[in-house]
């Protein structure tokens, strides 16, 4: 989940609060130097695959250039400490990739690349799965989430999981986005006192900070999308159903699903491709049989924005003036290479759906997380348990805020309530109606508009502001396919564009979002800058 504010305030509009630049402003500080020795930075997917092929790097060299950087910056240095937790058999599982491409054995385009994965996925190996809970530590896996077999059987090397708020963000309403009990406090890599947005947090900070070639995120509302924005990186949010969500510490059966986190389109949808399939104990990969593809590479034109119509959400045309010189120059982009810009006015037809939003989310959460602490090997069976844990260990689990989502939660039924139903009914039909009617009245292919406003400074004693845009929900709530490209920079903060569209459309959107990022070139790597005094 994103901030807790964005569902209680209808969920898709945001906090509509004035930006507040002016009381932390940044100063440029001295670029650090890199890793002595080789510099992989920023190479993408078929780059490393290249040097990899013509015997110029290992696998195992590549893992120990992201360990050691992760170590200079991720654990001292600036300090991002995006990373919660190394593999320790990283090393091992690269040597053996290495062995099989010695022999000729090369899985695909994820052979022998280093992956970091969110800490609420389950690895059944020495890794801990713990969503950032002091409660859950001891939680090793028994087996691997299905997304997670699929990723070792592309030949990926599974590096380490990532800090993220705490229960994906589904604790409290005062939350700081990126802090967790076990991990601290994520910091964003751009500006270091920069909040890197939740619950993704770590997953977003380690791959704009380079800290391995892809990671996967987890979204429910805006998990993926707002910590891509703001870390100036792509992120995808599959349309639910694409990939699994067996093995992942749930929030909601009907909005969670993993996705890609990558510095490029490209390597974003390869990841995509080799995780997708149907899976007998997520009975929703199902709707997916025969709308997914194994290989997205196919949709990665230049010429993609050719003859497409965008939508692009009228309410967010003058909203901040560095965001809306943003989006003006992306329109004028995508004009420029055939694209038709249509304006819309999506957002007001869709408000006042948050509450009902909340409501689901707290009887779905309470049924997904019983279920899973079940058979989980952390300190706590239960919701109920969960709660008594932090009470008991507040100083430690709840220093700055507290659990009012968990106590809320607990206090819901199951999911045969009316009040559930009704609320479920009713956000689905909303927003699924809303954009589909919207898409074929407008004959839309995609909808756009900034995914998030500039970053907050982290604050652990108020939690997360607005910054007067929210793009996520209506794609999140209706389980349909969103993308976020890096945009452009307000005073060295990423902003992100958006692109979403109907169920299964994923393929389209990496079309559009592609070109798009070919057109612009936006991404720019983190010099860990710290604010002025």
């Amino acid at each position: 989940m994103q901030r807790r504010t964005f569902l209680r305030n209808t969920s898709i509009t945001a906090l509509m609060l004035p930006w507040a630049l002016d009381a932390c402003t940044t100063k440029k500080a001295t670029p650090l130097s890199n890793t002595p020795g080789i510099n992989l930075d920023e190479m993408t997917i078929a780059d490393l695959q290249g040097k990899l092929q013509s015997g110029e790097l290992t696998a195992k060299a590549l893992t120990e250039y992201y360990l050691k950087k992760i170590e200079r910056f991720d654990k001292n240095g600036p300090k991002i400490n995006s990373v919660i937790e190394l593999n320790p058999d990283a090393l091992s599982i690269a040597e053996q990739l290495d062995k099989e491409r010695n022999e000729n054995k090369v899985r695909g385009p994820l052979h022998g690349i280093p992956v970091l994965i969110k800490d609420n996925i389950d690895t059944a190996d020495q890794m801990l799965t713990t969503a950032g809970s002091i409660a859950m530590e001891g939680n090793r896996a028994s087996k691997d989430a299905f997304i997670i077999s699929k990723l070792r059987e592309a030949g990926a090397v599974l590096l380490g999981k990532t800090n993220l708020s705490e229960w994906a963000n589904f604790r409290s309403n005062r939350s700081s986005s990126g802090w967790s009990s076990r991990g601290g406090q994520t910091k964003n890599p751009y500006v270091l006192e920069r909040n890197p947005c939740g619950s993704s947090a770590g997953s977003g900070a380690a791959v704009a900070a380079n800290f391995c070639a892809v990671a996967i995120g987890t979204e429910t509302n805006g998990s993926i999308i707002c910590p891509s924005s703001i870390n100036g990186v792509v992120g995808i949010k599959p349309t639910v159903g694409l990939w699994s969500r067996s093995g992942i510490i749930p929030i909601s059966v009907t909005q969670d699903t993993a996705g890609p986190m990558a510095r490029t389109v490209t390597d974003a949808a390869i990841l995509l491709g080799a995780l997708t399939g149907m899976d007998e104990n997520d009975l929703i990969t199902k709707l997916s049989e025969g709308k997914t593809e194994k290989d997205y590479s196919k949709y990665l034109e230049v010429s993609g924005l050719q003859g497409k119509r965008i939508g692009i959400e009228k309410s967010y045309l003058k909203v901040h003036e560095g965001v809306d010189a943003l989006l003006q120059k992306a329109i004028e982009q995508m004009k420029s290479k055939g694209a038709e810009i249509v304006e819309v006015d999506f957002l007001k037809e869709i408000k006042g759906i948050g509450e009902d939003e909340f409501k689901v989310l707290e009887y779905e959460f309470k049924e997904g997380l019983n279920a899973y602490l079940k058979n989980a090997n952390g300190k706590v069976k239960s919701l109920k348990e969960l709660i008594e844990f932090n009470k008991q260990n507040g100083p430690k689990a709840m220093p700055y805020f507290k659990q009012d989502i968990l106590e809320s939660s607990e206090e819901k039924g199951d999911l045969n309530s009316k009040e559930y139903k009704d609320a479920l009914n009713h956000i689905l039909t909303v927003t699924r109606n809303g954009i589909d009617d919207l898409m074929a009245k407008g004959k839309l292919d995609a909808i756009s508009g900034p995914s998030f406003g500039p970053s907050w400074c982290t604050d652990w004693i108020n939690g997360d502001y607005g910054t007067g845009y929210g793009f996520s929900g209506p794609a999140a709530i209706a389980g349909y396919p969103h993308i976020t490209v890096p945009m452009g920079f307000v005073f060295d903060l990423p902003i992100g564009l958006s692109f979403f569209g109907r169920a299964f459309s994923d393929g389209t959107l990496i079309q559009i979002a592609y070109a798009y990022e070919q057109v612009s070139k936006n991404r720019r790597p983190p010099t860990f800058k710290s604010m002025a005094v």
